[in-house]
């Protein structure tokens, strides 16, 4: 890398740092509890707006898993997240009723909170309706995993996106609160995958699933990223530029190893397709905060007027990541 693109993405991290302080003045605190936080506890961030229904199981999940303390940012719920999240002993809320698109889709608040509060802790960015799990993850907490990464020196972990969803029409399985989503939404594509590099970030651009094949079949460059790098042991210098796409210093994107051997990954299965979809769906339409005008949730909106079925002949039923780890989709490296 030339002398000139180091400085522009000097800058660029400069600027992004600089839009997460002035955004603290958005958030507005309403139970703040970071101090029980310790030293070696791992945080999870995020970001929510009526999730009402998928909390329980969410914070069940990552309380199971290994996560220490909950940070987040109602992003000015109308259902009853903030009452069920008040009181919890491991949950720090923030709210604002700012624009999330102007947030730059909620990334601005985050990268608050964590160079406030997840400076030298590891950190799990994820959406209520994403679930991480990594090789081993039924037997090891997620303890074991930091503890392997810190002993490599690895400060970042990938996790590309795996959607999940039902055998049948979206809208035709009732979700419950508390019910495991992969009890409904447990199929997934094994391949119809595509791997771009990205040369100036030197994170891999992934594309592809059911998404790609149903909703934007006519305009795959189109359909939504997939490559994720959910877990960092944070810096106060570091910055999220693309929700957890992409970091900066870029040395923080380079988790696969692209030159024939493998790396240490996992995934998020991500299990967005239930029957609470189309009420979401309806709702980011309405509001236009996502990314060029919601154009994603605006395909959404299109297809579901037909109730569609994202199953089909070459879909895998989840059985464990065993089974993604024979498939490729993720791997255990090393750490056996």
């Amino acid at each position: 890398m030339g002398a000139w693109q180091s400085y522009r993405l000097r800058v660029n991290r400069q600027t992004w740092r600089a839009r997460a302080t002035i955004k603290k003045r958005e958030l507005s605190e309403v139970c703040n509890l970071t101090k029980v936080i310790k030293p070696n506890d791992i945080l999870l961030f995020s970001t929510i707006r009526n999730e009402e229904i998928r909390l329980p199981f969410f914070l069940k999940y990552y309380r199971n898993l290994g996560v220490n303390h909950f940070i987040l940012v109602d992003n000015h719920s109308s259902d009853g997240s903030l009452a069920l999240l008040k009181g919890q002993p491991d949950v720090s809320i923030w709210q604002t009723e700012h624009s999330y698109k102007t947030s730059h889709f909620g990334v601005d608040w985050l990268n608050c909170l964590q160079s406030r509060y997840g400076h030298g802790h590891w950190t799990l960015v994820v959406d209520p309706d994403e679930f991480f799990i990594y090789p081993f993850c039924d037997n090891r907490p997620l303890r074991a995993l930091t503890d392997w990464l810190d002993a490599n020196e690895t400060r970042s972990f990938g996790a590309m996106l795996l959607d999940m969803y039902p055998k049948g029409p979206i809208l035709d399985q009732t979700y419950h609160a508390g019910q495991d989503p992969l009890e409904i939404a447990g199929w997934f594509d094994p391949g119809n995958y595509t791997i771009e590099p990205n040369t100036r970030f030197r994170n891999l651009w992934i594309q592809g699933g059911p998404r790609a094949r149903m909703f934007f079949a006519k305009t795959p460059r189109r359909a939504p990223a997939l490559n994720k790098i959910p877990l960092v042991k944070w810096h106060r210098a570091y910055t999220y530029i693309s929700s957890t796409h992409m970091l900066l210093p870029r040395g923080l994107n380079v988790v696969y190893d692209t030159t024939g051997g493998e790396r240490l990954s996992g995934l998020l299965l991500h299990t967005k397709f239930l029957n609470t979809f189309h009420i979401k769906v309806l709702e980011e339409v309405s509001r236009q905060t996502h990314y060029a005008k919601s154009l994603e949730y605006q395909t959404y909106a299109h297809a579901l007027r037909h109730n569609p079925d994202l199953w089909c002949e070459w879909s895998e039923k989840f059985t464990g990541w065993q089974q993604l780890e024979t498939l490729g989709l993720m791997s255990k490296g090393r750490w056996l």
